[in-house]
């Protein structure tokens, strides 16, 4: 008599990077499991772990983009000043660009890196 597998256990886990990303399912039905049902449930905890390790990716270029955004800011403003105190004829077409972005009243959000794990409509909430 051959037996039926009703339940299965898979788990993935992946390093990357010095950090380790984990992902197991329990699957089950009555009627019995196939090889295939449980290579399946494989694959969805592959596809997790290797979305994790995409999110940390752009969560460490976030990071560093924010502690860069500080100095750029900053630089982008003394440069729009310096522009600002020369003549009008005397400004390049890429001057005239920074300048009237400098004049939007939104100009530090090209600054603003926030990145929450493709969860961004957290900070919609704050």
């Amino acid at each position: 008599m051959e037996s039926i597998v009703k339940t299965a256990s898979v788990k993935v886990m992946l390093s990357y990077n010095y950090c380790h990303f984990e992902t197991s399912m329990q699957v089950e039905n009555e009627g019995g499991l196939s090889a295939k049902d449980i290579d399946e449930a494989r694959k969805q905890c592959q596809r997790l772990c290797d979305k994790a390790v995409g999110q940390y990716q752009k969560a460490k270029e976030a990071a560093a983009s924010r502690s860069d955004g500080k100095y750029k800011m900053a630089s982008f403003e003394a440069e729009c000043k310096k522009i600002a105190a020369k003549d009008e004829h005397d400004r390049t077409i890429k001057e005239i660009a920074m300048l009237k972005q400098y004049q939007d009243e939104n100009w530090q959000e090209q600054f603003d890196y926030k990145y929450d794990y493709d969860d961004d409509e957290l900070y919609k909430m704050f």
